[in-house]
């Protein structure tokens, strides 16, 4: 009885989880119905439906920030908020961070690191943010890096390191690799360069 019960688990489970992130996920799309009138909102709760219109609004303002005319007002607006107090601040910071993070020439989180944490004999994985800036480097003697370390198995809350670039070491694993073998607590290893390399050779000569 117990291992037909760890065997339904082991298929259940993951279908739970699944389908408890996606409800989230689109039940908070769905609050955009709130933002249309009135008049417009259909009579009856449609599920999903504010997670359509929330893509689609996000879609649509993709294509037309992505030419001259949208480029120009979305300066002018950022103009604007630069010029309210307390809100420069905020959309700024804001700003800067999403940029560094959705943009295609960014560097975050593009590269998964091996650390030192929280002590010497003890290793974690993290991922290379960049580099002190600011004050803070004319206070740090030789070369850092900035580094955020992921908790297990919330990759979403952690921690911001500056480190030594020399106690950094680099792995020849992907971002998506890397955080799967957090979120699973070192349960699901990512394979190992030459046996993936191995891999692809063999995938390559199937086809």
């Amino acid at each position: 009885m117990r291992k037909y019960f760890i065997t339904g688990a082991l298929v259940l489970v993951p279908l739970a989880i699944t389908a408890w992130v996606l409800h989230f996920v689109i039940a908070t799309l769905d609050q955009s119905l709130v933002l249309v009138p009135t008049a417009w909102q259909p009579r009856k709760y449609i599920p999903g439906l504010g997670a359509i219109i929330t893509l689609a609004i996000v879609f649509l303002t993709g294509v037309l920030t992505n030419n001259l005319v949208g480029k120009w007002f979305v300066r002018m607006w950022e103009r604007v908020l630069q010029r309210i107090p307390v809100v420069n601040s905020v959309y700024g910071s804001v700003k800067q961070v999403s940029d560094t993070l959705f943009s295609s020439s960014g560097n975050a989180f593009r590269k998964a690191v091996l650390i030192p944490y929280p002590h010497e004999n003890s290793y974690t994985i993290a991922f290379l943010t960049g580099v002190p800036g600011g004050d803070v480097k004319n206070h740090l003697v030789g070369d850092y890096v900035s580094v955020y370390v992921p908790t297990t198995p919330n990759p979403t809350s952690g921690f911001f390191l500056m480190m030594e670039k020399s106690r950094v070491v680099e792995l020849d694993m992907s971002v998506d690799a890397a955080l799967k073998y957090i979120v699973s607590m070192g349960v699901v290893a990512p394979p190992p360069p030459l046996e993936a390399a191995a891999d692809a050779r063999a995938a390559v000569a199937a086809q």
